[in-house]
């Protein structure tokens, strides 16, 4: 695998970090600014706006650019959004900083995915997009207990200086690694891009992106209570057990890498199966301390062993677009995100117990498997796609008889 994908790692390593960890330092931002938790909350929700807003809206102003300068000038973004989180004097101003912080994030992941997938033969695209989201996984893992450490301690400014320190580190590794001649936009600007989306097939790909992850975020954004109430942790041991769904989010992303190249849609219906599974049983597993903890290693490796198959999937069903499409892609994560944890507060707020929401996310995932389903018979109607596999570049590439 070429280096230049240790430079996106990088990037999605810093991205990955500050997205995260601001949950753990609600606290400290509270008491500093002198705000309600709830209040500091919002700054969660402003940075997922800035995603779900500038994912689409960079991409396709900047498609006809060189995509190496579009990947450092997003990291520039991002490198200024943070240093401005640091430098906040109120939370209007924090506000607004991490709103910018946002914006660059989806278009990264988007134009990096391309990029990542026109280094490498055909036969590897899934396995390149997997190791950039290596980055974003191992953030959770070491980045965020990190940053939040270092948070709780030094300040929570520290956290995002250090975390525009990485932002740097990545426009170096960026400069130096990824090829100055690679990939200049061939659409026909904003509107081209934008007409290349009109697709059935690429809305039932970010469908199936918005109903898999919000399957997650419903159990995920309220695993802290299940893991204390039904499986009996105490609040210190929480910090541990999120690294362990890091641990399995990674061990799923590389998993789905590799098995996507050899089936892409057999990849997405058995990682969507495996999640369902996981979120079914998980007022079963969350019954004993030692199955909490299995229970929260398997949800991680279900749902991102889907990812690199959906990032993959929305590109090739845009081959006209692929920047854009990869990153309406994150904008449908960050949906997901959103709304995963409204559907699950919902059953909780309905008393329906600590962990209802892992049941709702089981029904999501279901929905997932469904529209993932329509997505195969649509594909079976359309002889151009049922015959050949499009490539992010645009050329068709002859399927292989092991793919799927």
């Amino acid at each position: 695998m070429p280096l230049a994908l240790l430079a996106l790692a990088v990037g999605a390593f810093g991205i990955g970090t500050t997205e995260f960890v601001m949950m753990g330092l609600l606290p400290n931002v509270a008491d500093d600014l002198h705000i309600s938790i709830p209040t500091a909350g919002h700054l969660v929700s402003a940075y997922a706006l800035g995603v779900v807003i500038g994912a689409p809206l960079l991409a396709a102003v900047t498609a006809r650019m060189p995509r190496r300068r579009v990947l450092i000038g997003l990291m520039v973004l991002f490198v200024t959004g943070n240093a401005l989180s640091a430098a906040a004097p109120d939370y209007h101003w924090l506000m607004a900083a991490r709103f910018l912080s946002g914006l660059p994030h989806g278009a990264f992941f988007g134009v990096g995915a391309v990029v990542a997938t026109g280094l490498v033969a055909p036969e590897r695209k899934a396995r390149s997009v997997s190791l950039m989201f290596l980055g974003l996984t191992v953030a959770n893992i070491v980045g965020v207990p990190v940053a939040t450490a270092m948070g709780q301690q030094l300040g929570w400014r520290a956290t995002f200086l250090a975390v525009s320190a990485i932002g740097l580190a990545a426009i170096a590794a960026l400069a130096l690694l990824v090829p100055a001649d690679h990939g200049h936009g061939e659409s026909g600007g904003l509107r081209g891009e934008l007409r290349a989306l009109r697709s059935v097939p690429v809305w039932l790909a970010l469908g199936t992106t918005v109903a898999g992850f919000g399957a997650l975020f419903s159990a995920y954004s309220y695993v802290t209570p299940m893991l204390t109430d039904a499986a009996g942790y105490a609040e210190s041991s929480v910090t541990l057990l999120l690294a362990l769904f890091g641990v399995g989010a990674t061990a799923g992303n590389l998993l789905g890498g590799r098995l996507a190249d050899h089936s892409l849609r057999g990849t997405l219906f058995g990682g969507l199966t495996a999640l369902v599974v996981v979120l079914a049983l998980f007022p079963v597993l969350m019954g004993t301390a030692w199955s909490a903890a299995l229970a929260v290693t398997l949800l991680g490796m279900a749902a991102f062993t889907t990812g690199s198959p959906l990032q993959l999937m929305v590109m090739e069903k845009a081959s006209a677009a692929p920047s854009l499409a990869s990153s309406a892609n994150q904008a449908a994560f960050n949906l997901a995100n959103a709304g995963g944890a409204w559907v699950g507060g919902l059953a909780l707020a309905a008393g329906f117990g600590v962990t209802s929401p892992a049941v709702v996310g089981a029904g999501l995932a279901v929905l997932g498997l469904g529209v993932a389903a329509v997505a195969y018979l649509v594909d079976l109607r359309s002889p151009a796609v049922g015959s050949e596999r499009l490539v992010a570049s645009g050329e068709p590439l002859r399927e292989t008889s092991h793919a799927g």
